[in-house]
């Protein structure tokens, strides 16, 4: 969890004193505002840990290689959101964004904290660009997912001139 934690620092250190009009701001109209980055990775999250949750109860063993997740980061190659975490263009504030945000960690950090290793690395589930994964990448890839869309904010922030 290590770099879901730092993951999460650095977004905070983005976001935090941007007052809610500037969150809710898009830099043009068929791009995202930060506000809706911020609802794309608690989406994601939430969506995950479900996923992982459901795979230990239910799942196959898969046996999946190691992915190189990291690579996830690079904003070079576009990647278009899964249906269910496409943000609303609804207006909302830091706080409650950072209320959300900490629910959907905090699921994810107990199932990092109370899933059986073996079954983590044995179980998993496919990603769209990666394919089979292990449940247990899965946890770091929520973390190098925010990273990317903490690089996305920095940009916005850019042409939003904040």
């Amino acid at each position: 969890m290590q770099i879901n934690e730092e993951a999460r620092s650095d977004l905070y250190s983005e976001v935090n004193g941007l007052s809610d009009e500037e969150l809710n701001k898009k830099p043009a109209a068929d791009e995202w505002s930060i506000k809706e980055i911020m609802e794309h990775l608690f989406l994601m999250e939430g969506a995950i840990t479900k996923t992982i949750i459901d795979q230990l109860e239910n799942g196959e063993v898969v046996n999946a290689d190691l992915k190189p997740i990291e690579a996830t980061t690079n904003r070079s190659t576009k990647v278009n959101a899964p249906d269910f975490a496409v943000p609303n263009d609804d207006f909302a504030t830091l706080d409650e964004l950072k209320l959300k945000l900490t629910a959907t960690h905090q699921g994810l950090v107990k199932i990092a904290e109370s899933a059986d290793e073996k079954e983590l690395e044995q179980k998993g589930f496919t990603h769209p660009a990666f394919g089979q994964m292990s449940l247990k990448q899965w946890i770091p890839f929520v973390g190098y997912h925010e990273k990317r869309h903490t690089l996305q904010i920095k940009e916005v922030k850019e042409k939003l001139g904040i």
